[in-house]
């Protein structure tokens, strides 16, 4: 094993491997995980002891536990009895296939790896990623939060309704009874609430003991249930329902279901007649309904044989305050009178969509099992089997009770919501057997023990999102004790807690809650498909009982219900999703957690790069994708900022933008300091808020660096088509040609690959994107077309704040054999067309005598490329002379163009060269011997290259008039000449350009790429 022993420090053999994988506890040895590598407790993981449980205590047993709970004892039978027993099987159907397909993503999930503390949120937040898990985690709390409100409104209600009704504080009267149960319910609530807080902050260790017996009140009370439902066969219990026509009376206002009773021969009025009669006696006036019909009495729970399932099949849904009356029974309609009505009515409007949020909570508590992942034998096993048993088994409970409910109670007993007409018992509780306090104390103390545990667990997921820092804000709650309890987490969990308990209805807290649950189960669904339709390497789940479709049909579901149960709080609940996930998104710290919605954006990528090279993009949508060429200084730091400052300005965001840079040397040697430049880059466009990518490479000289990005930069369809540089300001202090001789390289390069070409002159003094221009012009000057981009620049860079506010001004030069006034006609036109709104001047240059001044110009630049070459100067030299013949250039300019300015405009002198030579001579400073025997070295004027003289003239004629026009302009835009074709003029070409743009401030230089970019077409 010599040959990888310089290995060995960081992976290890395989056999020591696989002896650590044997004796596994939570991550592997070996291999730095993220999560270990994050808190650095690697080497500090204390010893977890072995897992003991199986799949039926530690899945199955939790999952029954918090699945059967407060909506099946107090509302279920309300819930059958409102929608039929057809609508509530569709209900429990919906919700049990929901749940169903939820935990076989669930275990697909949680087979594919170790599922630490967190359970859900750390399945979500690894498989999409920190802002969908944060998101869907923070969702998830919240839910949590809110059942565990949703239990201890339920404790209450059992203990003030059905145990001690006596112990309420607030007593309605004339109709305010319901006010005063919610007042109630906030009193008793929040004593309840503060009360478990503490019992919970002592020792979540209580609570872990007495889940066993809060496990057996529910199971007791099944039990019960079915047992009561056995004997209702052949032996129906004994709660009688007073009828008046076809109307439920309240069994309170009454002793005897009757009008009248006979006693000692003689014909008495009973207590009914009183609440209907304005006197005892047999001639009082009585209300009109009471008169007209008759009083019955039925049974409350006819029992299994008895027939009344037909009568409960269908729904009957209601207004609130609407009464509870017997379908098909005999009644007489009548007036009601003042008198109030002893009756038992509808406490809130009712119709499917409530009944499907108030109903779904009750399928919750699947996620009991994959939370408890570590503390299991063989959690990849028992996680899916003992899940699935969960949710199978209740399903059928569920959809048995409907049946049995609907078969064994009579359907005005079951609309009873809260048992006013059964002498105040829970409905359920008078179908169980031996007695209704078995279901009464049993539901109690599950639901009093659910909510205990929602207390417990609420805190401990909050903590586990705070710990992971992906919610900035939130860190706060991710410390506790010395023990690690949540004592922060806890207050907040205890504070939101307190939020439902204040709405204080049961009613209107499920539906918040099944809002959460259900957002959280989508994306555990949308998880599953996305991992399955990406094929990532790592997706190999143990539970193979899985499919795509299945999870997409889970999600769809999930979506489904969320606006059955209500659209606005659904859109509430997306809405609270979308601005945790942005806030996620902009502030939370960055994770690299391998999730699926990365694999998804490189397949999506993918998927439209192959898609891109299928053509080139039409005209209308060309946009510059730029190269940025940056160029750095010795300590590797950006040279000039403001070239990614007018990138943004240009781009906003859109498109593509490739940042290159070149550093000279081998790759081996200049790694660090590539990715030491990378770095800095970087840093820089962040600084100028610079949106692309970054690209730093190491070649042996620049010119081949430059040439390598220009041919190579991007991918596939999504590759630059502009490349933007900054004009080599010190191209003539310089003591070596290979800057600007570069620079030409470059713009040879651009050129051939069919690329634009942007070189922005006077870099420094762009503004930077704080800055603001409240007027001033944009000048673009059209001399040559090349495809519209000279157009298309100024509109783009009017969209960024800095220039929104300067005009856009474009400038056309017409010459003697064109008609001006056309030509402006015409512009104006096709600005029209082309939706652009611009100034439009044609400026007229007529054909005139070359001038003195631009014969010296000339002069001078061949001058100096002729003495370079023949003198052979050293290097400081050759910079010394070119700095004299600069400031002689300058010179001279100055002082013919004062005469020149004495002249009309279309009067030009007629120069020979002895008066040039006097003129010249004349207005020359004295200079050493060695430069005038320099100059006296300069060919005649007529050896001199015309085409240069040409060239000369035009830039000079062209210079004058710009500058005449946009001295003042924030920005001119130029055509930019193409370079020579016989490289010995290279230098010339730069000269032509050093005229053409002297006297600007901000000038960029502008060549097409050869191809149109803007069109008039829609």
């Amino acid at each position: 094993m010599a040959l990888f022993e310089e290995e060995m420090d960081s992976n290890p053999m395989v056999s020591s491997l696989l002896n650590k994988l044997a004796n596994y506890t939570n991550l592997t040895q070996g291999v730095v995980e993220h999560e270990e590598a994050e808190n650095n407790e690697g080497a500090r993981k204390k010893e977890i002891k072995s897992p003991r449980m199986g799949t039926f205590i530690g899945v199955y047993l939790p999952c029954l536990q918090n699945i059967l709970g407060v909506i099946l004892f107090l509302r279920f039978t309300w819930i059958v009895g409102t929608a039929g027993i057809l609508e509530s099987f569709a209900i429990v159907f919906m919700c049990c296939s929901c749940t169903m397909l939820t935990a076989i993503s669930m275990s697909a999930i949680a087979t594919n790896g170790v599922v630490p503390a967190g359970g859900s949120y750390y399945m979500i937040s690894r498989s999409l990623g920190p802002e969908f898990g944060g998101a869907v985690g923070l969702c998830f709390y919240l839910g949590t939060t809110f059942a565990g409100s949703m239990y201890i409104l339920g404790t209450i209600e059992i203990l003030l309704t059905y145990i001690v009704p006596n112990a309420a504080i607030f007593k309605g009267e004339n109709g305010g009874e319901s006010e005063a149960m919610l007042n109630n319910m906030r009193v008793y609530g929040t004593c309840c609430i503060i009360l478990m807080a503490l019992v919970v902050y002592v020792g979540v260790k209580y609570v872990n003991k007495l889940a066993l017996v809060f496990l057996a009140c529910v199971m007791l009370s099944i039990f019960a249930i079915y047992a009561g439902v056995i004997k209702s066969a052949f032996d129906p219990p004994d709660f009688p329902v007073c009828l008046l026509g076809n109307r439920i009376l309240l069994s309170r206002n009454y002793d005897v279901c009757a009008k009248v009773v006979i006693e000692a021969n003689e014909t008495v009025t009973t207590k009914l007649w009183s609440l209907f009669c304005d006197s005892p006696s047999l001639n009082a006036s009585c209300n009109e309904y009471f008169k007209m019909n008759n009083v019955t009495e039925i049974k409350g729970i006819p029992g299994l044989a008895s027939g009344v399932i037909t009568d409960n099949l269908w729904s009957d849904y209601g207004l609130q305050g609407m009464l509870v009356e017997k379908k098909g029974q005999p009644s007489i309609s009548a007036p009601d009178s003042e008198f109030t009505s002893p009756y038992v009515s509808n406490d809130i409007a009712t119709f499917f969509t409530l009944l499907v949020g108030i109903y779904f909570p009750s399928v919750t508590g699947i996620m009991a099992g994959s939370n408890r992942s570590g503390d299991l034998k063989d959690a990849q096993k028992s996680i899916p089997v003992g899940t699935i048993m969960a949710i199978a088994t209740t399903s059928f409970i569920y959809m048995s009770c409907v049946i049995l409910f609907g078969a064994c109670i009579e359907g005005v007993v079951l609309r009873d919501k809260f048992g006013e007409a059964v002498s105040g018992n829970l409905v359920i509780g008078i179908l169980s057997w031996p007695s209704p306090w078995v279901i009464v104390i049993g539901s109690f103390f599950s639901t009093c023990g659910a909510g205990l545990q929602s207390l417990t667990g609420a805190p401990r997921l909050l903590q586990a999102i705070a710990r992971d820092g992906i919610v900035p804000f939130l860190q706060v709650f991710g410390h506790g004790k010395a023990n690690g309890e949540p004592t922060w987490a806890l207050l907040l969990t205890a504070g939101i807690c307190e939020i439902g308990i204040l709405i204080a209805s049961l009613d209107l807290v499920a539906p918040i809650l099944s809002m959460f649950f259900l957002m959280c189960y989508m994306f555990v669904n949308l998880a599953c498909a996305v991992q399955t339709l990406l094929c990532t390497p790592n997706w190999r789940p143990r539970f193979k009982f899985y499919h795509w479709t299945l999870s997409f049909l889970g999600m769809s579901l999930c979506l489904a219900l969320m606006f059955i149960c209500s659209w606005y709080y659904a859109l509430i609940a997306m809405l609270i999703a979308g601005c945790i996930y942005k806030y996620i998104e902009y502030r939370g710290a960055e994770k690299e957690w391998g999730d699926g919605i990365r694999g998804l954006s490189l397949n999506a990528a993918r998927y439209a790069l192959i898609r891109l090279e299928e053509a080139p993009p039409h005209t209308k949508n060309w946009r510059p994708q730029l190269m940025v060429l940056l160029k750095l200084d010795s300590e590797q730091n950006v040279k000039h900022a403001r070239l990614l400052s007018f990138t943004t300005q240009l781009k906003a965001g859109k498109g593509l933008t490739i940042v290159g840079s070149v550093i000279e040397g081998t790759y081996m040697a200049k790694r660090p300091e590539a990715k030491q430049s990378e770095q800095n880059v970087k840093s820089a466009m962040a600084a100028e808020k610079t949106k692309g990518f970054c690209h730093v490479v190491v070649s042996s000289n620049l010119r081949d660096g430059f040439s390598h990005l220009i041919q190579s930069a991007g991918l596939g369809g999504m590759k630059h088509n502009t490349v933007l540089m900054a004009w080599p300001n010190l191209w003539k202090q310089q003591e070596d040609p290979i800057s600007w001789r570069n620079f030409i390289e470059t713009v040879r390069e651009t050129t051939a690959a069919h690329q634009a070409l942007l070189v922005a002159k006077n870099i420094d003094s762009f503004p930077s994107n704080q800055e603001r221009f409240s007027n001033g012009t944009i000048d673009v000057w059209w001399i040559v077309h090349d495809g519209g981009l000279l157009m298309l620049l100024p509109f783009l860079l009017q969209q960024h704040k800095v220039w929104r506010k300067c005009k856009m001004r474009i400038f056309t030069v017409a010459q003697m054999v064109d008609n001006s006034i056309q030509m402006k006609k015409d512009l104006q036109m096709f600005l029209y067309h082309l939706r652009l709104n611009a100034e439009v001047e044609v400026v007229e240059m007529h054909e005139s005598d070359i001038s003195a001044f631009t014969y010296e110009k000339t002069l001078v630049m061949e001058q100096r490329s002729q003495m370079l070459k023949q003198m052979q100067l050293s290097r400081n030299e050759r910079e010394r002379e070119a700095q004299l013949i600069h400031d002689r250039n300058t010179a001279s300019h100055a002082a013919i163009s004062e005469k020149v300015d004495a002249v009309p405009d279309r009067v030009h002198m007629t120069w020979t060269k002895e008066k040039f030579t006097a003129e010249r001579n004349r207005n020359r400073e004295p200079a050493g011997i060695g430069v005038r025997d320099l100059f006296n070295m300069k060919p005649e004027w007529e050896s001199l290259n015309q085409s240069n003289v040409r060239r000369m003239h035009t830039a000079v004629k062209l210079n004058e008039v710009v500058v005449n026009k946009s001295q003042d302009a924030h920005l001119v835009l130029l055509n930019m000449p193409g370079p020579p074709k016989n490289k010995c003029g290279d230098e010339n070409y730069m000269e032509f350009l050093e005229v053409l743009t002297e006297g600007l401030n901000r000038v960029l230089l502008v060549r097409g790429g050869g191809r149109e970019v803007i069109t008039i077409y829609s």
